[in-house]
């Protein structure tokens, strides 16, 4: 028996990602084919794909945390490991809890956070236009809020002091490094979302500097980083009167530095 029209299609899109050296091109080309909806549309995405879109661009979405999140052209594309910071968060907050989400872009974390949380109230913001009106596609459609601007700057004033859970999932690639990164994501994803400065710590330490300012008493601060930039990054939320600690998953390599504000930090 010949094989069916979409085992013929699946067969040549394979040959096709592999050629371009995707490594799951088996994964990719089921994806490709549940989303697109004609035959032109399938071979244009097929076309993108292999010319190094990141799939997830070439989809339109992406998943995380088992949710579908609304991805558009230009924006970060969320990683699995950032997964692990949405756990860490969920285990400090409880129903109710005011959650920020900052350089937010798709929202992703934020969208996470509200959907494992029971009436979060939800604002998220990021310096980057395409970020911002990819986010609000996401972010808005479980209620949330999402502001244009440089980390706390656009937030409301009436957040001050009232943050539970502050998610920075800032950039951390020293700009050095960032010519090392895979192509699809030093050519396809902005240059914002990833140059974290001269050791990679540059936002990080502006956002711990003023976080304490809007976080609850009680309330923390958790930002992804490297393991190797964990000590520095302690020392910077410690130096702006966090109390620090550091969680590790190694099974998605990834290290996510916790902050809590304590009771008695002064806001002046």
């Amino acid at each position: 028996m010949s094989a069916s029209p979409s085992l013929l299609a699946q067969s040549v899109i394979v040959t096709k990602l592999r050629a371009a050296g995707c490594v799951f091109a088996e994964d990719e080309a089921r994806l490709l084919l549940s989303t697109a909806l004609t035959p032109s549309e399938l071979a244009a995405m097929v076309d993108r794909r292999v010319a190094g879109l990141p799939l997830e661009h070439v989809l339109g979405w992406a998943e995380f945390c088992g949710l579908r999140v609304v991805l558009e052209p230009e924006v970060f594309v969320p990683r699995r490991r950032t997964e692990f910071l949405v756990a860490q968060a969920v285990g400090l907050a409880g129903p109710g809890a005011v959650v920020v989400d900052l350089c937010c872009g798709s929202g992703a974390v934020g969208v996470a956070l509200a959907a494992a949380l029971q009436e979060a109230q939800l604002h998220a913001a990021d310096v980057d236009p395409a970020a911002v009106r990819c986010a609000r596609r996401n972010v808005g459609a479980v209620g949330g809020q999402v502001y244009e601007g440089d980390l706390f700057a656009p937030l409301p004033a009436a957040l001050r002091g009232r943050v539970d859970v502050l998610a920075a999932n800032v950039p951390y690639v020293p700009t050095e490094e960032v010519e090392l990164l895979p192509p699809e994501a030093r050519e396809f994803e902005p240059r914002v979302a990833l140059d974290g400065g001269a050791d990679g710590l540059d936002v990080l330490r502006r956002v711990a500097g003023e976080a304490p300012r809007w976080l609850a008493p009680g309330g923390c601060l958790l930002v992804e980083t490297s393991e190797r930039q964990a000590p520095r990054a302690v020392e910077a939320f410690a130096g702006s009167g966090l109390v620090p600690r550091v969680a590790v998953c190694e099974e998605l390599y990834a290290t996510v530095v916790i902050g809590t504000r304590p009771a008695e930090f002064s806001r002046a």
